[in-house]
């Protein structure tokens, strides 16, 4: 009995119970309450028993345990991770701001989107802050609502959104008073689960307004709220620098009047389109429409209805297109469709339903919209972006030139016309002439490429041809049209007055024909130019000997011969000429007879800066120059010949 109390007392002493604990309490009253017995002292042990064994009073040394694993299960319960938030809301942290601050400036500049600046910050947040959770909300304007994702530390996200007319709700609160929020709790957010913690409401603001807000949940918060709402500004800006990106991105490639693409839009859908169908091996069609006779509708009625007319054209594509199919405006008043895996035939088809549909449609003042229409395939015209756009405004221009028939529009598509019809090359030239431009010599002419990869099967077919492709230079150069088959004419009739024999003189006829062809090479700005052209300019101008002589009788081998004519015709007797400065008989007879009937059709024709000559001022100009510019013997034959040829230009 003794060592029963003195086991008693020593538990009283020594155990780990405390008063404070219910289940001690009841641990005392029932030893109090238990019937004293005679135990076995522990020397009286068996010998065969462990020293250590604790069992001999199950009902004292029991308490113990069960108090400490009480107490160990209080103390302990955070070690659990489903239970790490209450420590976090409880433990002051010591947060170090300059890691903090290096974390989120090497996460944020690689951001380009909200959604990953949000979680990006988030992470850092619970991190380096022991955030609870945060959450970010953008106003949506056309839903007045405020679309909210909260991020928790336990890695779940929840999604709601809070309308501007619940104005209780402190979000909308702290939105609309554009002031942060402080709340001792999140039950705001009416969130199962959520842990409870204290939150801050901080609204995005920027110039231009609030963006939404930012809510962190995370005790002791009002300690770090300066930091907390400087990162708000950060976002806001953020946010706003998006909305600015996207708007102009938006009107880069919108076009503000019809609603369709930019040039620069249709270019790059194009692009992508193509690369797509060359993947898939389907067809790809190309539509592009003109208004007729804009020019005169802003001329006569004003630029106004000229705009109301192109409107209407671009409603009427949009009424009528798939989904799959794209359209922008291409020119001042061309509207061109991209038709993914659509044949040229599928093509025609939309195309006379669009005509159709602008048929009957009257704009006052203007009657029914007229517009010329091109089309082109992919692969079946060509696999090159360009050229099919080439190709299309080709069409476009021929379908064009056929007019207006029976109440609807030509509708052309580039495998319908002989590429040497006298339609097909005007139009070629027109589009070179507005799309061609800035190239410059550089340029790789379609026009060449086609003539000579053409097959000569005789010599009229031979002159069919130049006959064609100098009337295509011609028609670029507004100011000398007819020039080329002049010359020609007039250096057939210098040559026969000279004696020279028969093939020689149809030699210089061909030659003579294309002694300009290297015009094709020159920008327009130089080519067209009103005025007298600046030095710069006319080092422009000079190269086109070359050019013609280079690029496009050099690879075909049946016009090789041409060569001289063409690259020597603007060489002086006196060594002052170009390209190479030569004098005298080192100039070919051929390129010294085109260089007078050139001279001379140049002073009897009109330009820009004055009118064409008489014959007899001309001839006298050829005599004054004759001996130092052109040959003496030449021009004194011409001279006598010239009152014979016709003036006419």
């Amino acid at each position: 009995m003794k060592d029963i109390k003195t086991n008693t007392k020593k538990t009283e002493k020594t155990g780990k119970s405390t008063v404070s604990n219910p289940m001690s309490k009841q641990l005392n009253e029932l030893k109090k309450n238990t019937p004293k017995v005679s135990v076995p002292s522990v020397k009286n042990k068996p010998k065969e028993e462990p020293k250590n064994n604790k069992i001999s009073n199950p009902i004292t040394n029991d308490t113990s345990d069960i108090v400490a694993k009480i107490n160990n299960f209080n103390t302990n319960k955070t070690s659990n991770r489903m239970y790490s938030g209450y420590m976090n809301a409880n433990t002051k942290k010591v947060v170090d701001y300059s890691d903090f601050v290096y974390s989120l400036n090497k996460v944020l500049p690689e951001k380009t989107t909200s959604a990953d600046l949000f979680n990006a910050m988030h992470e850092v947040f619970s991190e380096k802050l022991n955030n609870i959770y945060t959450a970010f909300g953008i106003y949506h304007e056309k839903s007045k609502c405020i679309n909210l994702k909260l991020f928790s530390s336990f890695g779940n996200t929840y999604t709601t959104k809070v309308f501007l007319s619940d104005e209780t709700n402190p979000v909308i609160r702290a939105f609309s008073t554009r002031r942060p929020i402080y709340l001792e709790d999140n039950k705001f957010l009416n969130i199962p689960y959520l842990q409870d913690c204290a939150s801050m409401i901080l609204p995005l603001n920027c110039v231009n307004g609030c963006q939404g807000v930012m809510i962190i949940g995370k005790n002791n918060i009002e300690e770090q709220h300066g930091l907390f709402l400087f990162i708000a500004n950060y976002c806001a800006l953020f946010i706003q620098n998006m909305e600015l990106l996207e708007q102009a991105n938006k009107y880069t490639n919108t076009d503000t009047l019809t609603g369709l693409y930019t040039h620069r839009g249709f270019q790059e859908v194009l692009t992508a389109e193509l690369k797509r169908a060359d993947k898939n091996e389907t067809p790809l069609s190309i539509i592009m429409l003109d208004v007729n006779n804009i020019s005169k509708i802003n001329r006569e009625l004003g630029h106004a209805k000229g705009d109301e007319v192109i409107k209407l054209l671009a409603e009427k594509i949009k009424q009528n297109i798939r989904s799959t199919d794209k359209a922008g405006r291409y020119g001042g008043d061309e509207i061109a469709i991209i038709l993914p895996d659509t044949n040229t035939a599928d093509a025609k088809y939309l195309a006379e339903y669009i005509t159709y549909c602008l048929s009957c449609c009257f704009v006052d003042d203007v009657g029914p919209v007229k517009v010329s229409v091109g089309i082109t395939t992919f692969p079946e015209a060509s696999r090159d972006q360009e050229k099919l756009l080439i190709l299309a405004e080709q069409a476009m221009y021929i379908s064009q030139a056929k007019g207006y028939k029976e109440g609807m529009s030509a509708i052309i598509s580039s495998s319908d016309y002989n590429f040497w019809a006298d339609d097909a090359l005007n139009s070629f030239a027109e589009v070179i002439a507005k799309r061609h431009a800035q190239l410059g010599i550089d340029f790789e002419e379609e026009l060449v490429h086609k003539f000579n990869n053409e097959k000569i099967i005789s010599q009229n077919h031979l002159m069919e041809l130049a006959n064609s492709l100098a009337g295509a230079i011609d028609a670029k150069d507004p100011y000398t049209k007819g020039h080329s088959t002049s010359v020609s004419r007039y250096s057939e009739a210098l040559a026969r007055a000279v004696n020279l024999p028969e093939d020689e003189v149809q030699k210089i006829t061909l030659g003579a024909l294309l002694h300009d062809v290297g015009k094709i090479g020159i920008p327009e700005n130089v080519l067209k130019k009103p005025d007298r052209l600046s030095n710069d300019e006319w080092e422009i101008m000079k190269q086109h000997p070359v050019i013609g002589a280079e690029k496009v009788l050099a690879p075909n081998e049946a016009l090789r011969e041409l060569i001289p004519m063409v690259k020597y015709h603007h060489e002086h007797i006196d060594g002052s000429g170009y390209p190479e400065k030569l004098k005298g008989n080192q100039i070919p007879l051929a390129a010294r007879i085109i260089a007078v009937a050139d001279t001379y059709h140049a002073l009897i024709s009109d330009r820009p800066y004055r009118k064409g000559m008489s014959v007899e001022k001309a001839c006298e100009i050829l005599k004054e120059g004759a001996g130092k510019l052109w040959d003496r013997d030449l021009i004194r034959q011409f001279i006598t010949i010239a009152p014979s040829l016709s003036t006419s230009v």
